[in-house]
């Protein structure tokens, strides 16, 4: 029985220091509609997301479309790169990147934040196998769960994710089928 996962990336947020409550952009809105669209013309039967409200946001349409509940899941919050905001954002993602051991004080290391990701997406194919189903969430952690499954989804990668993007993994039980990406270029 093969179960299909579509992790959508979120779309544009209005920058806030509350990232819980972190609300989409005017742009953000607006891209969401080519998410709903998207995922209007899949049958999907479940609909999870991060707790942060930039990525349930994203999938609000597509959910109100099939009058679904979202469910928040905890396990696909984005990674905590530092525990205050870091002074060079670029510096300190490429260092947990080329260090995957490595977290800054307060931060989740690679390693650990792909540990959480995919443990959360194990419990969700155990708990609807053979569904479709959408989880929204972040892109740090989305590409670190892809990258457990197939190394190519790796830094580089990440730096070419568009927001909001979405990529559906297809599963037989818990072994890794393959992937595709749903939106246009």
């Amino acid at each position: 029985m093969v179960t299909a996962i579509y992790l959508v990336r979120h779309a544009h947020s209005v920058y806030t220091p509350d990232e819980l409550a972190r609300p989409l952009s005017e742009k953000g809105m607006e891209d969401r509609e080519k998410i709903t669209e998207i995922l209007s013309a899949n049958d999907v039967d479940v609909f999870l997301s991060s707790p942060y409200v930039r990525a349930a946001q994203t999938i609000e349409g597509a959910a109100s479309h099939y009058r679904k509940e979202i469910i928040h899941i905890e396990g696909f919050k984005e990674r905590t790169l530092t525990e205050t905001p870091a002074a060079d954002f670029q510096s300190a993602i490429n260092k947990v990147w080329n260090d995957w051991n490595f977290s800054w004080e307060g931060g989740e290391s690679n390693l650990a934040a792909q540990t959480r990701g995919v443990q959360s997406l194990f419990n969700v194919l155990e708990d609807y196998e053979g569904e479709n189903i959408v989880i929204g969430t972040h892109g740090n952690l989305m590409v670190l769960i892809m990258n457990y499954f197939d190394k190519r989804y790796d830094f580089e990668f990440w730096k070419r994710l568009e927001m909001p993007d979405i990529y559906k993994l297809r599963f037989q039980g818990k072994q890794f089928i393959d992937c595709q990406r749903m939106m246009n270029p």
